[in-house]
């Protein structure tokens, strides 16, 4: 890997994510070689994908180089690598780039879709967790719209304007709401000659609520805004297939539908090496200590998504979000500064800062710990919000003007099929 053999200690991190880009920024100017890999030179701002994949950003306006964001510090070195297997009692990373030794690692390797070992599932319905993938549905989105124009089957044109989103938590949610906002303000314009009236949106929550996690009333708020956006919520539905043409749930209800967007759930992703029984736990995570030390490896790290941290508060680990990511990327770097000095480490404490997420238009739902509060002012701290936490002042910039110019017009102008989409249908 050409990684300068040096006197200071290798701390190796997996992962380009909010956990691994706060542990290498915390680290950077100290007397440590930090190597970060990652199998897309960019760190990709997750939180916004959505609105890549309806049309309201383009990719370049949420990602951000990794070489760019750490390019003054000394020490520190990026591959573009996929890891595939950590060796334990080698201290080895093996990469398809080659091998390469460490005295600390770090896994920060995020989460990926859990598709609850539906390989059919998996395979006929659209994920949106990369930006491939959020360019993906867009294409498929837009298709399907090109289509249905040119079919006469009312049926097949039907299923081409009927998206299903299964799982109801801010993904789901702030999809459905975008989506909604195109079939009232833009879809009339683009197309018509179509009856884009027939456009049907659903979310499909296996729960009896959605946005499971907020307060009572930020889930009766989202609901309620998106019933006047006239987004249909199954709520105690469970979709058990798809096939690429006809969902089945455990219920009655079919959905006849050309889009399935899976929102149901995530899953560590996780590294062979330490994927065996003794360090994964729920969710597929790695179990960690109070320190993010990987259970029965002191060398070995796991922050973000990938670890589970157990509590009596939290007894199936932090939420998989961006902010206990970022908390815990602050807090090892910390720690492994102590504990190079041979100093105790100090256990992790997680600050909740509460949740938020946003339903179109001037409609969004806040929780902080103090308070709790809905619509347009929630809306203005959503955007506020995420402005803060992007990466580069240029992507705030043009994140910012995006969203002005698609208020003032209500409009989408990134409605391009730049990379067509087909899926793969199973015969």
């Amino acid at each position: 890997m050409n990684i300068p053999i040096t006197s200071f200690p290798r701390i190796v991190i997996i992962g380009g994510g909010f956990a691994g880009i706060a542990l290498a920024r915390k680290l950077s100017k100290q007397e440590v070689q930090v190597v970060l890999l990652d199998k897309h030179n960019y760190h990709n701002f997750q939180p916004l994908l959505y609105q890549v994949s309806t049309g309201g950003l383009e990719p370049d306006s949420i990602a951000y180089p990794i070489r760019k964001i750490l390019k003054d510090f000394p020490n520190f070195y990026f591959r573009l690598a996929n890891v595939e297997e950590i060796d334990t009692q080698r201290n080895c990373v093996i990469t398809d780039i080659g091998k390469l030794k460490f005295d600390y690692l770090v896994v920060a390797s995020g989460s990926e879709t859990n598709y609850f070992g539906n390989s059919e599932i998996e395979k006929n319905s659209m994920a949106m967790k990369t930006i491939p993938q959020a360019l993906n549905l867009r294409s498929l989105i837009l298709e399907n719209f090109e289509a249905a124009l040119l079919t006469s089957d009312l049926n097949e044109r039907n299923a081409l304007m009927n998206f299903v989103i299964v799982g109801g938590g801010p993904t789901g949610v702030e999809l459905a709401g975008a989506l909604a906002e195109i079939k009232k303000g833009i879809l009339p314009k683009d197309y018509p000659d179509l009856d884009t009236r027939m456009v049907q949106i659903n979310i499909i929550q296996s729960s009896d609520c959605i946005l499971k996690g907020m307060s009572d009333k930020a889930s009766q708020k989202a609901e309620d805004f998106l019933e006047k956006l006239e987004v249909n919520i199954w709520k105690n539905v469970r979709v058990t297939n798809y096939d690429g043409k006809t969902v089945i749930t455990n219920t009655d209800l079919t959905f006849e539908t050309a889009t399935v967007v899976w929102a149901a759930g995530v899953k560590g992703a996780t590294i062979k090496g330490l994927d065996a029984d003794e360090f994964i736990t729920k969710g597929n995570r790695i179990l960690v200590n109070e320190f993010n030390q990987v259970k029965g490896v002191k060398h070995i790290f796991a922050i973000g998504d990938i670890a589970c941290m157990e509590s009596d508060e939290f007894p199936n680990g932090l939420p998989m979000m961006a902010q206990p990511a970022i908390q815990q990327g602050h807090q090892l770097g910390d720690n492994m500064l102590r504990l190079i000095e041979e100093k105790p480490m100090r256990p992790f404490k997680y600050k909740d800062k509460g949740a938020m997420a946003t339903i179109g238009r001037n409609k969004a739902v806040v929780d902080l710990p103090k308070f709790k509060f809905q619509g347009v002012f929630a809306w203005y701290v959503w955007m506020f919000v995420h402005l803060f936490f992007l990466i580069g002042f240029r992507n705030r910039m043009v994140v910012f003007i995006n969203w002005v110019y698609n208020y003032v017009r209500f409009d989408r102008e990134a409605r391009l099929i730049i990379r067509p989409f087909k899926k793969k249908l199973k015969s």
